[in-house]
């Protein structure tokens, strides 16, 4: 079975793995590794897979919390919402792949999320995502290159998601000359199931049989894990046979059947074929139960001639799941996926030797342990460096730039691509799909979806301001929890568990890695202080070309439960007439804001100050007050301040407003202190609002109405400010065509 491998210099450089590692394999092994063993400890030790580089950075996560029924280490984490239902969430990235093939990148990143989900037994009842493009504005082949990618990834959502009948129901987009090289394109999906009625990735039971479900095994995808393991240079471009295709059609048969599949008694436990294939689901639902596994690749359905079994262990053909059943059911099982229209083969059975057995037309071609290749995969704590440039920009203000009229930055703000409408992305999404959305995309802050089977609504947003993460990558880190959670909240619901998808540069650069240490840090300080545990995740590394990194980016998706559908608190002005508070203090805080990067033309200063005390009494004055009916909308300002949240809201209801707000400086408008929230109320509803104030700070700032938006010295009329909010983003991205 083993032999000697060929030039094993280049075939360790060809699996990115060092002389160490070969080393270590061997040891493992008792003898020199083959090609197929060699491929398995490629896969399963990339960056990918194993987490190598960020392992020692993750521990310490708050994790637990008493309606936490799943957390890290399965395919998705899981949380009660009462009633015996649970939410079923995950966030992962599909950077790379998008990035080579837009499309397909994008397309079987949501395929693959909404996999995780439906493997655990939930039904995936929405998606959101969080996508990072270059510059877009300009005529250079960058820029040109940025709105071919920004028009690839959307088809690709679009495309993927409505084929699954899954609606996608918000997100974020933000642009930033960091991801010219590397774009972020992050999946998340949220699923329903009964909570007691979850699915785990395990393989127990010795003689259980292994089977494989779903679409066949080609040569799509062969070394995807690995490739996503690694930075990108001019030679990448020839990296697009790494990228898997995606067929929406199949999923959601496959969909369909395990669904069907799970109210039987059948399933000792499921899991999904993602990176790395067959090799990771094999060793991780071996690994899960301490069992060991034998599997005969030539019964693995396949889809090209000529396959071999290292094509068959590393292919990451989609949608496709392995599962262990209980005995005697295979007949009953084949028959619900042929139903489907879906391959399924018994090509195994679970051992107690705590190996990983292959066998090719009867001949064993692979043994490996199957502990060691997780337990043992290496645990790098990579040097770290604060980087130099912190230094440089901590003191920068606006005041060391000439000044700019505040009517003339708010024109220019209202038009600035973080700012503007992005209806050219989401109505390409189906977003009503399943009848359940309460609150879309373009309806500003968290997204909202009634569960019918409980009378509950759950809520949701995904968040990142990544000039903060810049400027201060600790405080970057809590501020992406704040903010993620602070979105919820203000649809009036109870914030209760977030997932993560942690997109950073290149962690053989210590200054990178130092970065991902301090937002790891930062996120772990706010997730406890919030009471807000992480449930899962994803890291994504190496988002790097040509040694330049991306700014850290860590995505946040944050999950909250409203307890009556019927009182889901809107982000746009209601009503004529209504009183508007600024709830929160206001400083000159401009460290990190929009200001800066689009007037003064730097990301740059000291973060805002955090106060979670602040946060958590803003949070419970938003959810209490709406459970009052105290409230007719809410509204966190955040990136642009009062200025840019009023305009927003503006814009989106069709509704002027009349405001006046106490500022020491004339651009405090577009300041952007934390914990500070717009909040609507009817006039005879105002004393009972004060009243329940507390000790938060709160200022009457004026009222809604008018066929104009007028802030202190600035002022548009309506019909101007819907011009740039609704039209500037699609004349931009259809610029080519």
């Amino acid at each position: 079975m083993s032999q000697q491998l060929p030039d094993i210099d280049t075939q360790l450089a060809n699996h990115k793995l060092s002389q160490e590692d070969y080393t270590h394999i061997k040891q493992i092994l008792g003898r020199e590794p083959n090609l197929v063993e060699l491929g398995i400890f490629s896969a399963m030790w990339s960056e990918h897979c194993s987490y190598k580089s960020s392992k020692v950075h993750l521990k310490g996560f708050p994790t637990k919390a008493p309606w936490v029924i799943q957390g890290p280490g399965e395919n998705a984490g899981v949380i009660d919402i009462g009633d015996g239902y649970a939410a079923v969430f995950k966030m992962e990235s599909h950077n790379h792949p998008s990035f080579i093939e837009p499309y397909q990148g994008a397309a079987t990143g949501v395929g693959g999320i909404m996999r995780d989900i439906f493997t655990m037994g939930a039904r995936p009842i929405a998606n959101l995502n969080a996508l990072r493009f270059g510059n877009v504005l300009n005529d250079d082949d960058i820029s040109k290159h940025q709105r071919y990618l920004v028009r690839g990834v959307t088809e690709g959502i679009g495309g993927y998601g409505n084929c699954m009948g899954v609606p996608t129901i918000g997100g974020e987009t933000s642009f930033d000359e960091c991801y010219n090289g590397n774009i972020l394109v992050n999946a998340f999906t949220l699923g329903l199931a009964k909570s007691d009625e979850i699915f785990y990735g395990k393989a127990e039971g010795i003689g259980n049989p292994v089977l494989y479900v779903g679409a066949k095994t080609g040569r799509d995808g062969l070394g995807g894990a690995v490739m996503s393991s690694d930075s990108f240079t001019e030679e990448s471009k020839s990296l697009r046979p790494t990228v898997q295709v995606g067929d929406p059609f199949t999923e959601k048969l496959l969909l369909e059947a395990c669904l069907e599949l799970f109210k039987t008694d059948h399933v000792v436990g499921i899991q999904d074929m993602g990176a790395a294939g067959l090799t990771s689901s094999s060793f991780e639902m071996a690994g899960r139960s301490g069992s060991g596994m034998i599997m005969h690749l030539d019964k693995v359905p396949a889809r090209e001639e000529n396959m071999t079994p290292y094509d068959f262990m590393l292919s990451e053909s989609q949608e496709r799941m392995l599962l262990c059943a209980k005995k005697g059911s295979e007949a009953e099982i084949i028959k619900i996926f042929e139903k489907w229209d879906l391959d399924a083969a018994v090509i195994g059975e679970v051992t107690d030797t705590g190996n990983m057995e292959l066998f090719w037309h009867g001949e064993k071609v692979a043994e490996v342990p199957v502990d060691p290749v997780s337990e043992e995969a290496p645990e790098l704590n990579r040097p770290m460096k604060k980087p130099a440039y912190l230094d440089s920009i901590a003191d920068v203000s606006i005041d060391d730039f000439e000044y700019v009229d505040n009517q003339e930055a708010f024109e220019k703000l209202t038009c600035s691509m973080e700012v503007v409408d992005k209806s050219w992305i989401y109505t390409q999404y189906d977003s009503m799909v399943q009848t359940n959305t309460v609150k879309k995309g373009g309806e500003l802050d968290a997204s909202v979806i009634r569960v019918k089977e409980n009378g509950k609504a759950l809520a949701m947003s995904a968040d990142c301001n990544v000039r903060y993460c810049y400027i201060d990558p600790r405080g970057g880190g809590a501020a992406a929890v704040i903010e993620s959670g602070r979105n919820v909240a203000m649809s009036g619901a109870r914030p209760l568990a977030i997932t993560d998808c942690l997109n950073y540069g290149n962690p053989e650069n210590p200054e990178v890695m130092w970065q991902f240490g301090q937002g790891c840090e930062g996120i772990k300080e706010a997730c406890a202080e919030l009471t807000t545990p992480v449930i899962g995740g994803n890291v994504s590394l190496y988002n790097e070309t040509n040694g330049v990194s991306v700014f850290p980016t860590p995505s946040i998706a944050t999950v909250g439960v409203n307890d009556d559908q019927n009182n889901v608190l809107m982000s746009t002005f209601q009503k004529e007439g209504n009183v508007l508070y600024l709830v929160g203090e206001s400083k000159s805080e401009f460290g990190g804001s929009l200001y800066m990067k689009e007037i003064c033309g730097v990301v740059a200063g000291k973060l805002p100050e955090i106060d979670y005390k602040k946060e958590l009494a803003l949070w419970d004055l938003v959810i209490e007050g709406n459970k009052k009916n105290l409230l007719e909308c809410a509204k966190d300002a955040s990136s642009g301040g009062v200025a840019i949240a009023l305009a927003k809201m503006a814009a989106t209801s069709g509704l002027g407003c009349d405001v006046r707000m106490s500022v020491s400086d004339k651009r405090d408008i577009f300041a952007e202190s934390m914990s500070r929230a717009i909040i609507e109320v009817k006039p005879q509803n105002c004393e009972a609002f004060e009243a329940t104030l507390g000790t938060l700070q709160c200022e009457k700032i004026g009222t809604v109405g008018g066929e104009s938006i007028k802030i202190n010295d600035v002022t548009m009329s309506l019909q101007r400010l819907h011009e740039n909010y609704f039209n500037t983003f699609k004349r931009v991205i259809e610029r080519d065509l």
